[in-house]
């Protein structure tokens, strides 16, 4: 992990991460990790562990197991304060990500999201699919 880049991963791929492990947007998420430092907000880690503890999970990944997940996810992202606020994107609960983007001086934001990624590049921050980001190099 180099310490110098920083990302920000959409909610829906950190799920993804947990649920299945081995799809393109899983090994994006671990290839982030290797990348820079991923950055959330309060906000956003708070969307995570809502979303997480929806009864739709129940049936693949146990509450222990989506609660160790978290707590993993603690010791790993950056949590940071959200210092400006935007109104940018078409769906305005997207706008959290470029908040923690730009007050944490991210360089990409890691999404499948159609309305943020219709914003690339976004202020200078790359905005990019699973896929997309695989290309990047970790050196």
């Amino acid at each position: 992990m180099r310490a110098d880049r920083k990302l920000v991963i959409d909610t829906n791929l950190w799920i993804n991460r947990l649920l299945m492990p081995g799809d393109t947007a899983a090994r994006a998420v671990d290839h982030g990790l290797s990348w820079g430092i991923p950055l959330m907000s309060e906000e956003t880690l708070t969307e995570l562990s809502d979303a997480l503890f929806r009864t739709r999970f129940d049936r693949y990944v146990s509450r222990e197991d989506r609660q160790h997940f978290l707590r993993l996810l603690g010791g790993i992202v950056r949590v940071i304060s959200v210092t400006q606020r935007i109104a940018a994107c078409r769906d305005p609960k997207d706008d959290k990500f470029l908040d923690v983007a730009l007050s944490g001086e991210a360089q990409t934001i890691l999404t499948g999201d159609h309305d943020l990624l219709e914003l690339h590049p976004f202020h200078g921050i790359e905005i990019l699919t699973p896929a997309a980001f695989l290309s990047c190099p970790v050196d």
